[in-house]
């Protein structure tokens, strides 16, 4: 009996197994999401070349924080190739004036230059959208965007109009609001402020009231101080703070609405970018994706300490919500009058709004977990 029931008890074990096994293999899933270039490269055959190549590169930027970036790309460079590819950072100013840049390499002048998108207005509309959008993209939603939703694709598209080949290379985030020395909580309080600020920002305080002028990053601080200007925008906490704006100014006016987060690139001329081998192309990328990431984390590690200077001089002042509402209308009736004018402008911002309402319903998910200290969700703060 004993023996019978211990063979009984193995074909049991036996069949649970094969059965739950075989459940198993049914249930398996099937695989979710796919590495585009994960298939583009698995047949590549990768050859390291030999020849060396030099690059000469400038930017707009003089001594702030965003030529440290530009730096850092091109250290990454010339250290992933081994030296093979030297991109040659050149002071702003030494080959061409900094906001010659764009022609210069569209021409080969310059080989590359780093810059912020939005400067090349005059060339096009469109290359704002990449630059930084009243109430649109922050540094993750550019991120994905950019390098999941086809963005890429339309930016490529557009320099290549110009023979440039871009890359996303630098994003410092949100950047800070108004630098005033009037407070302004509502929409009422803005006009008849004058203000330095620069984009389509510009255009959108103009329906409001506001006098605007674009006034050069080196003209700011004396514009403020002896009062042509009432207050100016200019970049992120880290970005500001040497620029001692916080000195002469009572208020800072938050949020920076007009700048979500602020996106910067990395240009080369088409012909020498087409002269690289396969293997420096991908090194570029990979080394343009890496800046994309540092930057953001460097910049605002500094904004901690230079909030805390900013501070020391200076009263933080938020818009109440009515008006936070006011500007957004005013913002986005801007923005369908700029669509109905310039297809370009169109295709980038509907393709942006596209993915912020695919992406919304996570985004409200994942609402009211943000990671505030310890001691505040204890007190209930929790709305990110």
């Amino acid at each position: 009996m004993k023996k019978l029931s211990l063979a009984v008890l193995v074909i049991f074990m036996a069949t649970v197994f094969v059965t739950g096994n075989a459940l198993a293999q049914a249930k398996k899933i099937e695989k979710f999401g796919e590495d585009k270039r994960a298939t583009e490269w698995a047949n590549k055959k990768w050859e390291t070349s030999t020849q060396k190549f030099t690059m000469r590169m400038s930017d707009p930027w003089g001594g702030i924080l965003f030529h440290d970036m530009a730096q850092h790309f091109c250290d990454s460079v010339k250290a992933a190739s081994g030296g093979r590819l030297e991109i040659k950072l050149f002071p702003t100013g030494a080959i061409v004036p900094a906001m010659e840049i764009f022609e210069a390499t569209s021409k080969g002048t310059l080989d590359a230059f780093h810059s912020w998108p939005g400067y090349w207005k005059g060339k096009n509309e469109a290359f704002v959208a990449y630059a930084s959008v009243p109430y649109g993209l922050d540094n993750e939603g550019y991120n994905i965007w950019y390098y999941e939703r086809g963005g890429r694709e339309m930016y490529d598209e557009l320099y290549s109009r110009f023979n440039m080949k871009p890359f996303f290379c630098g994003n410092v985030g949100q950047e800070l609001g108004l630098h005033s020395n009037k407070r302004a909580t509502k929409l009422e309080d803005f006009k008849g402020m004058k203000v330095r600020t620069v984009g389509w920002y510009m255009d959108i305080l103009t329906l409001l009231g506001v006098s605007v002028t674009p006034l050069p990053g080196p003209e700011i601080y004396l514009a403020l101080e002896r009062g042509v200007i009432d207050g100016c925008e200019f970049s992120s906490p880290a970005a500001n703070v040497p620029q001692g704006y916080h000195e002469i100014t009572k208020y800072v006016i938050e949020p920076g609405v007009h700048q979500p987060s602020c996106q910067f690139d990395v240009v080369f001329n088409k012909a020498k970018w087409d002269a690289l081998p396969d293997d420096l192309k991908a090194i570029v990328e990979i080394c343009a994706k890496e800046t994309q990431l540092w930057s953001n984390a460097w910049q605002e590690n500094l904004n901690i300490e230079a909030l805390k200077i900013i501070g020391a001089k200076s009263e933080f002042v938020k818009m109440d919500d009515a008006t936070i509402v006011e500007f957004a209308k005013v913002s986005f009736k801007y923005l369908d009058d700029l669509k109905a004018k310039n297809p370009d402008v169109k295709k980038v911002l509907d393709s942006q709004e596209d993915f912020k309402n695919a992406f919304a319903p996570w985004r409200e998910m994942r609402k009211g977990l943000a990671p505030w200290p310890n001691a505040d969700v204890l007190k209930g703060k929790l709305l990110h």
